[in-house]
């Protein structure tokens, strides 16, 4: 199993589980965001460098989320 591979296990299993503590979607929003800050505090306090490369990543995830939205699929 590839490390990616074991990553998106990990990551199946941490949305299950959020899923199961609380089924409100809207609630989900406190983890992602959460998620998000603790990645970018974990990778810009190691290398500064990653700071332009998370903005980008923050402007991706915001298309991917307005494509989602327009077209219901990701």
């Amino acid at each position: 199993m590839s490390e990616l591979e074991e990553l998106r296990g990990i990551l199946d299993n941490t949305a299950h589980e959020i899923a199961r503590v609380d089924d409100n979607p809207r609630t989900w929003l406190t983890s992602v965001i959460y998620l998000l800050g603790r990645l970018e505090q974990k990778e810009i306090s190691a290398n500064t460098a990653y700071r332009d490369a998370y903005r980008e990543m923050l402007l991706a995830l915001r298309d991917a989320i307005r494509n989602r939205l327009n077209t219901g699929g990701w």
